[in-house]
C-alpha cells in the first residue's frame, strides 16, 4: 500500500503545471556560440575594433596569489533572459588570454593550473592562478644582519604593446600589503613590510609596452645571526681584552690568544657560507669581523715580542748571576794574593832581625834587594787584582742595566698597546652599531 501511494504522489507532483522558467549554462554556450572547436574567441585579441585596447586588470597578492581581468566584447548576454545568471565558469582553453608574462622569473613555474576562467554577463573575463614565482633580486647586503630588502616583479605583454594592452593595478598599494599580511600564515627569517605598485613603460624600434612592477619591501629577522655570530666574536673580544691580565712571563698567555684567534677564524668561515656573494659593497659584518681579528692578531704580536724581552731579561739575569760568581772568584783570588804578601814580609822581617852584628852591612844589602824584588812583586799582583775588579764591576753593571732596560721596555709596550687597545674597542663598536640601526 505504501508503494502505490508514493506512486501516486509522483504522479500527482508531475502533473502539476510549472511557472518558472528553467535554464542551464548550456544556453549561455551554446547563444553564445562558445565551443572548443570555435576560434574566433581564443586565437584573436577579443574587440570588436582593432583599435580598442584590450584593459588588462591586475592583482597580485604575496605568496603567489596572481588574479587577471579583462573585458572580452565578443562575450555579453542578457541576465534576464537566462534566468538571472550573471556569471558562467569555462575552461580555460575556450578563451584567449594576454600573453603576460614575469620578466625576473627564472625557474618555470610547477604550481597546478586553475582549469577554469569566471565569466560575466558584461564580458568581463577573471582568470586567478596560484603561482610559485622564483624570481631574481638584487640584494643590498651592506647592513646585514639588520638589511631591508627590495624585490621587483614586473609584469608585461610580449607581443602586444601599449597600444593593444593597457595594465591597470587592480588594488592599490595599501589594499595589496594589507591583505598580503592577513594571508601570510609565517614569515620564517623575512618580516614583510610593503607591497608598492608602480607603472612604467619601456620602447623598442619605436613601439612601446607597458610594464606593472610590484615591489615587495621585507626586512630580515637578525635575532638568529646575533646571537649565533655577532653576540660570540664579541665574547671572543672581551676574552682577548682580559688576558692582558695574565701574567707575561708565563706561557699560558700567548696560548691562550692563539686560541681565540683560531675561534674568530672558525667564525669567519661560518661568515662566508651564511653571507650573501652578491654585493655591490663591503658588508658591514666583514668589516666588524676583519677589525676585531686584525686587533687579536696585533694582541698576539705584542705577546710574542713581550715574551721575547721577558726571555731576553731571563738571560740578563743569568748572565748577572755568572758576574756574581766571577766576583767571588777574584776576591778569592785577592784574598790568596794577601796572604802570600804578608807571608813574604813577614820573612824579610824574620831575616832581618835574627842576623848577627857583625854581618849587618852585607846581609843588609841583600835584604834590601830581595825586599825591592818582593815589593815590586807584589805591586805587580796589586795591580793586576784592581783590573780584575774593574773588570767585574764593569760586568755586573752592564749586566745589571741591561735586565733592567728589558723589563722597562716591555712594560711600556704591554702598557701602549693596552691602551691603543682599549680605545679602539671603545670607538670602533659604537661607530659600527650606530651604522647598522
Amino acid at each position: 500500500m505504501m508503494h502505490f501511494a508514493f506512486l501516486f504522489l509522483v504522479i500527482f507532483t508531475a502533473g502539476e503545471p510549472s511557472s518558472e522558467k528553467v535554464c542551464s549554462y548550456q544556453d549561455i554556450l551554446d547563444y553564445l556560440n562558445l565551443t572548443t572547436d570555435n576560434g574566433v574567441f581564443k586565437l584573436t585579441r577579443p574587440v570588436l575594433d582593432y583599435t580598442h585596447p584590450t584593459v588588462v586588470e591586475l592583482d597580485i597578492i604575496l605568496f603567489a596569489i596572481l588574479a587577471v581581468m579583462w573585458n572580452n566584447e565578443r562575450i555579453t548576454w542578457d541576465p534576464a533572459q537566462f534566468c538571472g545568471i550573471t556569471q558562467i565558469a569555462v575552461p580555460t582553453d575556450m578563451l584567449w588570454k594576454p600573453d603576460l608574462f614575469f620578466y625576473e622569473m627564472i625557474q618555470k613555474d610547477d604550481s597546478p593550473l586553475n582549469p577554469y576562467m569566471q565569466v560575466t554577463y558584461d564580458g568581463m573575463v577573471t582568470s586567478e592562478e596560484d603561482m610559485k614565482v622564483v624570481s631574481t633580486c638584487e640584494m643590498d647586503v651592506h647592513k646585514f644582519p639588520f638589511d631591508t630588502q627590495r624585490c621587483n616583479i614586473t609584469i608585461g605583454s610580449a607581443v602586444h604593446c601599449v597600444n593593444e594592452i593597457r595594465l591597470t593595478p587592480f588594488s592599490n598599494s595599501s589594499r595589496a600589503t594589507q591583505f598580503s599580511r592577513e594571508v601570510m600564515k609565517t614569515q620564517g627569517e623575512w618580516e614583510f613590510l610593503q607591497l608598492s605598485i608602480t607603472n612604467s613603460n619601456f620602447s623598442f624600434h619605436d613601439r612601446y609596452w607597458e610594464l606593472l612592477v610590484y615591489t615587495f619591501t621585507m626586512r630580515r629577522r637578525p635575532l638568529l645571526h646575533v646571537i649565533n655570530f655577532l653576540l660570540p666574536i664579541l665574547f671572543f673580544l672581551i676574552l682577548d681584552l682580559a688576558s692582558f691580565f695574565i701574567a707575561d712571563h708565563r706561557g699560558e698567555k700567548l696560548g691562550f690568544k692563539v686560541t681565540v684567534l683560531l675561534a674568530i677564524s672558525v667564525l669567519l668561515l661560518i661568515l662566508n657560507d651564511i653571507l650573501p656573494s652578491m654585493s655591490n659593497e663591503t658588508p658591514l659584518i666583514a668589516t666588524y669581523c676583519i677589525v676585531i681579528f686584525a686587533l687579536m692578531l696585533l694582541s698576539l704580536l705584542e705577546t710574542i715580542l713581550v715574551t721575547y724581552l721577558m726571555e731576553k731579561d731571563q738571560e740578563m739575569l743569568q748572565l748577572r748571576d755568572d758576574c756574581k760568581d766571577k766576583q767571588e772568584s777574584v776576591k778569592i783570588a785577592n784574598c790568596n794574593s794577601e796572604e802570600k804578601r804578608q807571608m813574604c814580609c813577614s820573612c824579610i822581617c824574620k831575616v832581618s832581625g835574627g842576623e848577627k852584628q857583625h854581618e849587618l852591612l852585607p846581609v843588609a844589602e841583600e835584604v834590601n834587594n830581595s825586599t825591592q824584588s818582593g815589593e815590586s812583586h807584589v805591586l805587580l799582583l796589586i795591580l793586576e787584582e784592581l783590573k780584575e775588579l774593574q773588570r767585574a764591576l764593569n760586568l755586573h753593571l752592564s749586566c745589571k742595566g741591561e735586565a733592567g732596560r728589558s723589563v722597562q721596555w716591555a712594560a711600556r709596550i704591554n702598557k701602549a698597546f693596552f691602551m691603543f687597545y682599549i680605545t679602539t674597542v671603545s670607538l670602533f663598536l659604537p661607530l659600527i652599531f650606530m651604522e647598522w640601526m
